[in-house]
């Protein structure tokens, strides 16, 4: 079970973007999650009339890796370690290690 899935509201913690916040887009296998609107890039890219796109300098996010960001925590407004534990019905689910609170249920 990850600790980090697609949608989870996080923060980052290291790089240029540090202390933002967004949502998870995509996590990829290499341990790189993609978060909305964070770790921006500028990409130049040449016209293609074939497929109707534009040249020009776009701006999209790039993948980070899955250490610089935790997941956030609403009770506390800030960052926290995440644990999985198993309830009694058997069932895996994902906890905040600062307060226990059951991330997922």
């Amino acid at each position: 079970m990850n600790r980090i899935k697609k949608g989870d509201e996080v923060i980052v913690t290291a790089g240029k973007d540090k202390g933002r916040r967004g949502a998870v887009l995509q996590i990829f296998k290499d341990d790189r999650v993609m978060v909305e609107q964070i770790n921006m890039v500028k990409k130049h890219t040449k016209p293609n009339p074939m497929q109707g796109l534009e040249g020009g300098i776009i701006e999209k996010e790039m993948p980070m890796h899955i250490s610089n960001v935790m997941l956030f925590n609403p009770a506390t407004s800030k960052g926290d370690r995440v644990g999985i534990k198993t309830l009694e019905d058997g069932k895996k689910v994902r906890y905040f290690k600062s307060n226990g609170e059951v991330i997922d249920v």
